[in-house]
């Protein structure tokens, strides 16, 4: 940055919920989000992030985390300085997205052409549906079906199978992909894959628990594998190839859309494909990864429509496309 900012701020929202969040570890009716707020002179960028939770980190560490480097971003620390000032996660996501924002508005253009991105596109982002008993998720996604063509859905390993049928016939015509969230750890991944077959899924989200990914060695799925939890950034690529056929890239694990952009460009010189998640959070948040899934084979942004209410001027989902108007909130 050319000029000095005169004030980096943070602080906590909470946004409830719409009904209940339901993965294998547990429930969520409501979610804090921290926003990183950067001024310099008329100018004003802002930056999302929500906790990686099963990183140990909470709304008030992510928030203090940001306000550690209040004297280096004040004295100009760049994107670049940004990947040693802070380790990755959510507090550098919060404080990356600022900077872009800022630079955006300081300089009159648009992040992805700072980025030196192509103009985004509109994409298709999947729809989640919450782990249950299979009769609920079948509700669920018979409520879905019409909306969104593309639907997630958690799993919790005892009785997947009952409920992947049970959103198949809630969703006949629906694109299925499924995130065991390290569920089947000491599970037959390839049998419990095979299984999935008939149903039509596309991709399983990390069937193993990170740091335990050597479990899938030589384990030949007739479904791709993405790795989750086990690819946080660039530094985690080696341990998935040959694993897994597919990361998942969320920007509140990587540290923000910089790292996101690297990471993307690595994965896919491994021969990677990618999915483009999040974390629940509003539109602010998954605005820089909007930029990030251009391109993705499969994209999973839908936090904003997990919310009881988004941010005014959010992203609009027209049949689970997301339109890209909500960017106007960032950059």
């Amino acid at each position: 940055m050319a000029d000095h900012c005169t004030r980096l701020a943070a602080r906590i929202e909470r946004w409830p919920v719409a009904g209940a969040f339901v993965i294998a570890r547990g429930a969520k009716t409501e979610v804090d989000v921290v926003v990183a707020t950067l001024a310099e002179g008329e100018w004003r960028g802002r930056g999302e992030a929500t906790a990686i939770y099963y990183h140990g980190e909470s709304a008030e560490s992510v928030r203090d985390q940001i306000l550690s480097v209040v004297d280096p971003i004040c004295q100009g620390a760049t994107r670049a300085d940004l990947l040693s000032l802070l380790p990755r996660g959510a507090a550098r996501n919060a404080v990356d997205a600022a900077l872009w924002d800022l630079d955006s508005r300081r300089c009159g253009l648009p992040v992805w052409r700072l980025a030196g991105l192509e103009e985004p596109r509109p994409v298709t982002t999947a729809f989640t549906i919450s782990l249950g008993e299979p009769e609920k998720m079948e509700a669920d996604a018979r409520a879905a079906a019409g909306r969104y063509p593309l639907l997630k859905l958690k799993l919790a390993g005892e009785g997947d199978i009952e409920r992947v049928a049970a959103v198949r016939r809630g969703a006949p015509s629906a694109r299925l992909v499924v995130d065991a969230n390290e569920a089947w750890t000491g599970r037959d991944v390839a049998a419990e894959a095979a299984a999935l077959v008939p149903f039509g899924v596309e991709l399983i989200e990390q069937p193993v628990k990170a740091g335990e990914d050597h479990l899938l060695d030589n384990v030949l799925s007739p479904i791709p594998l993405c790795a989750d939890e086990s690819c946080q950034d660039r530094s985690d690529l080696a341990r998935c190839v040959g694993r897994y056929q597919a990361v998942n890239i969320k920007l509140d694990k990587a540290g923000g859309l910089t790292e996101a952009l690297l990471l993307s460009r690595e994965a896919r010189a491994a021969g990677l494909k990618l999915m483009v998640g999040c974390m629940l959070s509003t539109s602010l948040g998954v605005a820089p990864a909007f930029l990030a899934a251009q391109g993705a084979e499969w994209v999973d942004l839908d936090g904003p429509l997990l919310l009881a209410r988004d941010r005014p001027d959010g992203f609009t989902f027209d049949k689970g496309k997301m339109l890209n108007a909500g960017a106007g909130l960032w950059g």
